[in-house]
This record gives C-alpha cells, sequence and structure tokens, in this order.
C-alpha cells in the first residue's frame, strides 16, 4: 500500500492555522464580501469630484484605500482556505469570487492616479494647504507622480484592470496545474515502501542517502511535466505575453523596466547581479566539483545536488524542536523580536503539515487587518529548520509593519521582502557553527549553508536570466514553445554549473515546474536580498545593538519611503556591487573550511 497524506479534516487542529481570527465562519466572510462589492459602485461618484477640492481628493483617495484594505482581507481569506485544500470546490469557489472582485476593485479606482497625475504641481500645493491632512500621504502622492508618461487615462486604465481575470489566467491554470490535477507516481524511498509523490516528499526524498532512490525520484517526477511540457509552454508563454503587452500599453521600454519601476528600483541593480553572479560562477562550480569527488560518483547528477554530502547526519529535527532552536538563533534580535516570533508559535499563525490538495511550498500572507500567516509542509530536516526562520522573518517583518505604519505605508516593496527572511537564516547558520562542534555535523550545516547560496543566489540569478531571456525572445516575436523554452533552459543550465555536472534532460524542464516566473521579475530580489541579509547579519552579529537598532527601522518602514533609501538606512547600499562582493567572500571563506573539514575527516 502506498502511504498516503492525510486529508485535511484528518490534521490535529493544532497543526493548522486559525483563520477563524480573521472571519468567524465562511458566511461572515460572505458578508463582508458582498460590503465590499456595494461600496464599489460608489466610485463614479468619487470619480466626477475627485478634483473639485482638497477635501474632495482625500475622500476620494480614502475611499480607495478603505475599498482595498477591505478586499485584501476578503481576497487573504478565500486565497488561504484554497491552499490549505486546492481541491475543495467551495474554497474554489470563493477564491475565484475573491479574484473577480478584486479585478472589479482594481477598474473601480482607476481613476485615482490619471487624476493626481493630471494636476499641476501649484494645484496640487493649493489642495494641501486647503487640505493639511493630505501630507499624511505626501509619499504615496509622490510614488503616483513618478509615473507620469506611464498612466493611461482613466478609461484606458479601467479596461485594462477590468481585464486583470484575463491577464491573471495563465497563472491560475498553472496553479491548477502544478498543485491539483498533475498526476507525480509513486516511488519506493529507502526502506522499499512505495510512497505518492508530491511536491514536498520530491524535495524530501531527493535528499536521500541512496541514489537509486534520487534517481527514480528524478526521473518519475519530472515524466509528469514533460508530459505536460506543451501545455505549460502555453501556459507561460500567454503569461509572458501579457506582461508584455502591459508594459508595452503603460509606455515602458520593456516589462523589466515596468516591473522595477513599480519599487523604483534601477535597472543597473539586475544587471549588476547578473554580472557578479557570472563573475563568481567558477566557485559554485569548485563547489559543485567537490560534491562529486565527496560523494564518490563518477557521474555527478541534478538529481545528486540536494543530498548531504557526509550522508544523512544526526539532525532529524521535528517542528516543536525547530521552535526552540529558532528562538535561540534568533535572539540576537533582541526579546521584543521573540515576543512576535512566540505569538506566531502560541496563536496558530501557521499551518504546519501537508495535506491533500495542499499548495506546495511554503509562504508567508495575510492583510493588513490580520495576522501574518505562514503555510508550511514541514518535514523532519534541516532544511524546514531554515523554512521556518525564513517564513518568521517575513511574518515579524509584516507585523512590525502593520503595528507602526499607517495603511497607506502598510505593506512593503516586494524588492524588500525577502531581505528580512533571509536576514533570519543568514543568523540561523552562524548561530549553528557556533554551538556545533562536532566535525561531521559542522561540515554538513556547511554543506546546507553552500547549498543555500548555490540555491538562493546562483539558481535564483540562473533564473532571472532566463525569465529576462523569456521576455526579449517574446518582444522580439519568437514563439516560446517547448522545445525554444527546454534548449534555453538547459544550455543556461550547463553554463552555470559546469562540466563537473553530468546533463540530464529532465532538467531542461525545470523552468515547467517553477511558480515564479508568473511573478513578473520576482526571482532576482531572491538573490539581491540574500546578499543584503549577509551583509545586514554581519552587522546584526559584529555591531550588536546599533545594528539592531538600525534592522528593526527597516522593519518597521513598510512603504514609507523608497526601498534602496530604506535599504540605506539600514546600513546596505545596494546601488554598489559592494554587498555582492561580500556574499560571495562569506561563501569562499565557508567553502575553504568546508573542503579542510572534509579532508580531515577523510583522513580519520
Amino acid at each position: 500500500m502506498a502511504k498516503e497524506l492525510p486529508k485535511r479534516d484528518e490534521v490535529p487542529t493544532s497543526q493548522t492555522w486559525d483563520l477563524s481570527t480573521i472571519y468567524p465562519t465562511d458566511a461572515a466572510w460572505q458578508e463582508a464580501f458582498d460590503d465590499v462589492s456595494e461600496r464599489v459602485q460608489m466610485a463614479d461618484y468619487f470619480a466626477k469630484h475627485v478634483l473639485d477640492s482638497g477635501d474632495s481628493l482625500l475622500q476620494a483617495l480614502q475611499y480607495g484605500l478603505g475599498l482595498m484594505r477591505d478586499l485584501e482581507t476578503v481576497y487573504v481569506y478565500a486565497s488561504m482556505k484554497n491552499d490549505q485544500d486546492t481541491a475543495n470546490n467551495r474554497y474554489q469557489g470563493m477564491f475565484d469570487q475573491a479574484q473577480s472582485l478584486a479585478a472589479q476593485v482594481a477598474s473601480a479606482i482607476t481613476f485615482f492616479d490619471p487624476a493626481v497625475l493630471s494636476l499641476s504641481d501649484e494645484q496640487l500645493a493649493e489642495f494641501k494647504k486647503q487640505t493639511p491632512e493630505l501630507h499624511d500621504y505626501d509619499h504615496y502622492l509622490d510614488e503616483i507622480l513618478t509615473k507620469k508618461g506611464h498612466v493611461l487615462p482613466a478609461e484606458q486604465e479601467a479596461l485594462l484592470a477590468a481585464a486583470g481575470d484575463v491577464f491573471g489566467a495563465s497563472e491560475k491554470t498553472f496553479s491548477v496545474l502544478d498543485n491539483a490535477d498533475i498526476k507525480f507516481g509513486t516511488v519506493k524511498n529507502e526502506a522499499g515502501e512505495t510512497e505518492q509523490l508530491s511536491n514536498g516528499v520530491y524535495a524530501r526524498l531527493l535528499e536521500s542517502t541512496d541514489p537509486t532512490v534520487r534517481r527514480n525520484t528524478f526521473q518519475t517526477f519530472y515524466k509528469a511535466y514533460i508530459d505536460l511540457e506543451n501545455t505549460f509552454a502555453s501556459t507561460l508563454s500567454s503569461h509572458v505575453k501579457g506582461h508584455n503587452y502591459m508594459a508595452k500599453a503603460h509606455h515602458y521600454d520593456s516589462a523589466r523596466q515596468a516591473a522595477l519601476a513599480q519599487n523604483h528600483v534601477p535597472e543597473s541593480v539586475y544587471d549588476t547581479l547578473v554580472t557578479e553572479v557570472n563573475r563568481a560562477l567558477p566557485l559554485l562550480q569548485r563547489y559543485v566539483a567537490l560534491r562529486k569527488q565527496l560523494l564518490g560518483l563518477d557521474e555527478l547528477h541534478s538529481y545528486d545536488l540536494y543530498t548531504p554530502i557526509l550522508g544523512e547526519p544526526d539532525y532529524a529535527i521535528d517542528f516543536e524542536s525547530a521552535k526552540a532552536e529558532a528562538l535561540e538563533a534568533l535572539a540576537p534580535l533582541g526579546n521584543d523580536y521573540l515576543d512576535i516570533v512566540n505569538k506566531a508559535f502560541d496563536s496558530r499563525w501557521i499551518d504546519v503539515v501537508e495535506n491533500q490538495g495542499k499548495r506546495s511550498g511554503a509562504y508567508s500572507g495575510g492583510a493588513y487587518d490580520t495576522n501574518p500567516f505562514m503555510l508550511l509542509n514541514w518535514v523532519d530536516n534541516l532544511n524546514n529548520l531554515y523554512t521556518l526562520v525564513h517564513e518568521m522573518g517575513h511574518s515579524v517583518h509584516s507585523y512590525l509593519t502593520r503595528q507602526n505604519q499607517p495603511y497607506q505605508y502598510g505593506d512593503y516593496p516586494i524588492f524588500l521582502a525577502e531581505i528580512a527572511s533571509t536576514t533570519n537564516e543568514n543568523l540561523l547558520t552562524d548561530y549553528l557553527l557556533k554551538q556545533v562542534e562536532d566535525p561531521a555535523l559542522r561540515a554538513y550545516i556547511l554543506n546546507q549553508y553552500l547549498d543555500g547560496v548555490k540555491g538562493t543566489v546562483f539558481r535564483q540569478t540562473q533564473f532571472a536570466e532566463f525569465e529576462q531571456w523569456m521576455h526579449q525572445q517574446d518582444a522580439n516575436g519568437v514563439p516560446l514553445t517547448a522545445d525554444v523554452l527546454n534548449t534555453k533552459y538547459g544550455e543556461l543550465n550547463r553554463h552555470y554549473y559546469g562540466d563537473a555536472l553530468t546533463f540530464d534532460p529532465e532538467i531542461a524542464h525545470e523552468w515547467e515546474r517553477i511558480p515564479h516566473f508568473y511573478y513578473n521579475f520576482y526571482v532576482f530580489q531572491y538573490s539581491t536580498g540574500f546578499a543584503a541579509a549577509t551583509a545586514l547579519a554581519d552587522q546584526i552579529i559584529t555591531e550588536g545593538a546599533p545594528a539592531v537598532a538600525r534592522y528593526k527601522q527597516y522593519l518597521k518602514a513598510g512603504s514609507s519611503d523608497y526601498p534602496i533609501e530604506v535599504m540605506q538606512a539600514a546600513g546596505v547600499d545596494m546601488t554598489q556591487p559592494d554587498y555582492l562582493k561580500e556574499t560571495f567572500a562569506t561563501f569562499e571563506k565557508r567553502l575553504n573550511e568546508f573542503e579542510k573539514l572534509v579532508t580531515d575527516l577523510a583522513n580519520q
């Protein structure tokens, strides 16, 4: 008998998130949904009077923000209910409703930005003089004004916003395919037990010390994607076309320029990342070659990149133990930070275990008026301890931002999102390396760190290169067929990992299973975020209180300033390559230590 995942109603309540803190019942959600739906109808009134006076501008602004604020809560509840069991038709329907409502709201409030952009500097100054409360929104209005030349007339913006469901269809189709409809088959684990493959089981079995289990898992898993390669190519191609179309419609030179402009990040930051990572590829390839040597393999394959180099250590850690370790690792951030972490543990902010139909992976979510919530698919290993502190970084960032900023600044831009989470990862690594003396376990932790840089900095930059290439090809009229995508992805994979890695045809299909390719130039920020976090964690560890104080100001800043400026105030200038060079210096230092450790162990 295959070992099956539990059904949602079989998961212990203590291991699930408590969404009743958002709405006590689904009926309460429906009431909130209906309220937002009714208020959308008032948009025409505010659109007609938005520029009558300073008071009218303020009222229209507060109407739009209030609508978005309540919509977010409605949307988050439906989304998370759907994520906990994507095969549940009721919650699929609620999520569909929420997505449609989001498109309606987006369309209804599109009048505001064009109205602000139509004002002269003198008119806006006069409105602020008439209505001093508008000064509470100075930075918010400044962000709108930077879009001059990229915001269309209100009627055209409304049409594009109303098509939000259409432009989001590819991402939605991918999600249903990848989380609910795709069937991965079964494989045998190390004990000879047959297991039903899922994204979570795949990740665990790739860490197996048995190469046959790794190979069979890899090939069985990818066969499901290869069988659907044309469907996935059509879905991803449609998304890229939509992204390029929207950028062109808004008079941007490229989709990348449009995406980075949302966070006021210079495109040079993206290019500098790719340049510095490519310059550092010899370090990655040196590590890959070392992995091949230490595993004693004639050929190193893609499915060998995740197994512990020195075998499975005595570090199987259950969730309760991981909570205690997380608190110790994050102690340098102070008791006030740990109080929030304990609140997350004690108040069921976390959905812990995998169940049938549950969305794969992990994330931190929530809205301005809810708790931060975390979705996990827990497995008892060190990777999941890292995932826990990573998502906790997001959640504390969200909590502190919402506690310290008004709604208009109560979220942080994507560019800043991965920095808090990865700072926590770096603090965990430092904590473990200070605690562990056993050479074998220490080598394993260093292996995990090196794999982390490989997966976060190098791999995500590889994704970023591929994403940029896709958009450029489509803009140049090149069809993004499965063959075209496979060929390019395979070439890029060879370029990154070098000759020590034997090329597996399956890995050319990896693009099919990456949800972040539907997030519009999101992935590069994992890499920049990790590198910035390296610098911040080093400051926290070496400087102590002053660095922690700067860091917490970043956690509280939300979107009250542009992200580059927020990071400069925290102590990292991301317009320069120094923070990337520092990351690769740390990587090389720990690679040197790892090489020495494993050599000493081999000679014992």
